[in-house]
C-alpha cells in the first residue's frame, strides 16, 4: 500500500469511528430507526478499507511479477492473455454464453427429442 492509500484508510476508520459513535448517541437518545441508519452507515466505510488493502495487494503482486520483466504492462498482458486463453471458444462470446463452436470444449451433444 502506498501513502494515499494508507491516508485513505485512516479517513474510512474515522469516519467509521464517527458514525458508531452517532449510532451509540441515537440508541441512548434518539429513535431506533436512525440508530439503525447510523449502524450501516458505520459499515460503509469499513468496506472500503477492505477494497483498498485489496487492490493494494493486487497492484504489489502485478509489480512483483513485472519486476523481472522490468514493464508492468507486460506483466498485464500476459495476465490477460492467460485468462483469454483460459475461455470458451469465441462463439460462445459473441452469442453471450448460449452457443459453442462445433470444436469447442465445451460443446454439449444435441439432445434429440426423439424417443
Amino acid at each position: 500500500m502506498n501513502c494515499s492509500s494508507r491516508l485513505l484508510c485512516l479517513l474510512y476508520l474515522a469516519t467509521s469511528a464517527g458514525l458508531a459513535w452517532v449510532t451509540v448517541l441515537e440508541i441512548r437518545y434518539g429513535p431506533v430507526w436512525a440508530a439503525c441508519l447510523f449502524a450501516a452507515a458505520s459499515l460503509v466505510p469499513v468496506i472500503a478499507v477492505v477494497r483498498e488493502t485489496v487492490i493494494g495487494e493486487q497492484d504489489q503482486l502485478l509489480r512483483e511479477s513485472a519486476a523481472p520483466a522490468g514493464r508492468i504492462g507486460d506483466a498485464a498482458e500476459a495476465i490477460v492473455r492467460a485468462e483469454l486463453d483460459a475461455a470458451c471458444c469465441e462463439r460462445w462470446w459473441t452469442s453471450l454464453g448460449s452457443e459453442h463452436d462445433l470444436t469447442c470444449r465445451h460443446r454439449m451433444p444435441d439432445r434429440s427429442s426423439a424417443a
